[in-house]
């Protein structure tokens, strides 16, 4: 899972235990609400300054979010995973040789030294 999923999460999971709605953190942060709902899916990267801006609202600090994170990716981490890494390996095409160098197929021909 990429971080910018585990941060959208958690920022979603502060704001909604806060009560706030995307138009409320909007308001209060500058920041637009199309590009807090990217954040919040994991579809954009918020940059520091973003983030700062956003935490001020929520009274927290990055440390606070990245403890969030953390607790988080440990709850994702015990999920069972699926192995999708292929068993076997099949030929698909056969590539053909490369050619002999030129001065091997025509040596009637000498390169100049």
């Amino acid at each position: 899972m990429l971080l910018r999923h585990v941060l959208g999460q958690a920022l979603r999971r502060i704001r909604l235990e806060r009560g706030l709605t995307l138009r409320e953190l909007s308001e209060r942060s500058s920041v637009s609400m199309p590009y807090l709902s990217e954040i919040e899916r994991g579809r954009k990267e918020a940059s520091s300054e973003i983030l700062d801006t956003i935490l001020r609202v929520f009274d927290l600090t990055l440390l606070d979010l990245l403890r969030e994170v953390a607790d988080e990716a440990l709850v994702l981490d015990l999920t069972p995973t699926v192995d999708v890494r292929p068993t076997e390996l099949h030929v698909v095409r056969e590539i053909a040789p490369l050619p002999a160098p030129y001065s091997e197929r025509r040596p009637d021909i000498a390169l100049a030294a």
